[in-house]
């Protein structure tokens, strides 16, 4: 079960104006589940985004790429869960391309403006003729407080939807900011998740959109991992209807700028958690600190090899302090010129670890009750610097391999 994920009310995400949303059950893997999301945007309406780094990136991610280069203005998005169309060629393309075309007939606007995402199993030919036919049901049913079904409608491994609003004021308008995303396995991030959406009624310049989805994905997306797999079809996109009674915000320095960038951050980062939290058989949530290092690159790669490693993942997972597993990837994380005299290893307040070896004070009791919890935080003092990063990860379970010998069936 997810690790400490409160349940998600539909009254909880709130409707963002200038958004709609409608959902299909379209039949693209199994029948009589939603796996079909047509999201409706007004005109004017603006919207950035981040895509995966994988080379064999999908075809949605090449198509949705091209249109948000040249289309004037974005109208609509098209996702659909039950399969990735990638690793699918030519054909794939045609076939994203064929999606929004057909979306964008139903609306009266161009192919180009609409955005196409898939997520599901890699390499399959994608049903484009389901997908087409399943349309007109999801757009029957579009309103604007839909969220939550979109939620459901995106998901495939995640056991929970996930989902958060938020709201704050900007010269005395009520600004919402609401998000969807999904995620559990496959997850190691190189700018966003599986698929994220963030919304807001916000006012603020494209440019400065783009810029801010990079800023909140660096810190909140791209600081999660599961399993160290980096998806061929990440995507964040955020989005800016403009509809908030407050002038438009054109310049990073304005103040108004940072208020409305950290509220999307909160609401990216309880995104980000949550998919580990619903991490693919996770029984843990566990954060990994490395503070004292002379750049935030070592601190990452510390961070990483920690988190990456499966030795010390399984170890999580049985609640068994065998922490030399945390030295050992501390010691293989690359890092030149590292005096492993000088590190501290703690497990939440436990020093484990100090002088290059067991610490005097440590003992396996303390460490034991631990790692009983279910969330947990690994600290780990360079003593080299001044940068400091943190990202969070979750242990491996049985269910890890067992979901992922099991997703085709």
């Amino acid at each position: 079960m997810p690790v400490n994920i409160p349940s998600l009310l539909p009254q909880q995400l709130l409707p963002i104006q200038g958004v709609s949303l409608g959902i299909a059950e379209a039949g693209i893997k199994r029948p009589d589940r939603k796996d079909l999301l047509v999201m409706v945007l007004d005109g004017n309406v603006e919207v950035a985004g981040v895509f995966t780094k994988n080379r064999f990136c999908a075809a949605p991610v090449v198509v949705a790429k091209e249109h948000l280069s040249v289309a004037g203005s974005i109208r609509a998005l098209i996702i659909n869960t039950g399969n990735a169309n990638a690793g699918t060629g030519e054909e794939g393309i045609t076939y994203a391309h064929a999606t929004c075309a057909a979306l964008a007939k139903l609306l009266g606007c161009q192919p180009q403006q609409v955005l196409p995402f898939s997520t599901g199993v890699i390499m399959e030919r994608l049903p484009v003729e389901r997908i087409i036919e399943g349309l007109p049901r999801a757009l029957s049913n579009r309103k604007s407080d839909n969220w939550f079904a979109a939620a459901q409608a995106i998901m495939t491994t995640d056991i929970v939807p996930k989902g958060v609003s938020s709201q704050i004021q900007i010269n005395g308008a009520t600004i919402t900011i609401t998000g969807i995303a999904k995620g559990s396995g496959m997850i190691h991030p190189n700018m966003a998740t599986m698929l994220g959406y963030i919304a807001t009624d916000a006012n603020i310049s494209q440019s400065l959109l783009q810029e801010m989805v990079r800023h909140v994905a660096d810190h909140s997306f791209n600081r999660i991992t599961v399993d160290g797999d980096t998806s061929t079809n990440d995507a964040l996109l955020l989005i800016a209807t403009g509809k908030a009674n407050h002038s438009q915000i054109v310049d990073r320095e304005n103040p108004e700028f940072s208020l409305l960038q950290n509220a999307i951050m909160g609401v990216a980062i309880q995104l980000a958690q949550m998919i580990v939290r619903d991490g693919e058989g996770a029984t843990k949530f566990i954060t990994v600190q490395v503070e004292k290092g002379r750049t935030l690159e070592e601190c990452s790669q510390v961070a990483y090899a920690i988190a990456h490693s499966p030795l010390v993942k399984t170890a999580f997972f049985a609640s068994d302090p065998n922490l030399g597993r945390i030295l050992a990837a501390i010691g293989y994380a690359g890092i030149d010129g590292l005096d492993v005299n000088d590190i501290q290893l703690y497990l939440n307040e436990v020093l484990v670890a100090e002088q290059g070896g067991r610490a005097k004070s440590y003992c396996e009791q303390d460490g034991q009750r631990v790692m009983r919890q279910s969330e947990i935080t690994v600290r780990v003092i360079l003593n080299r610097g001044a940068a400091t990063t943190k990202i969070w990860t979750c242990d491996f379970s049985y269910d890890y391999v067992k979901i992922n010998a099991d997703y085709r069936s």
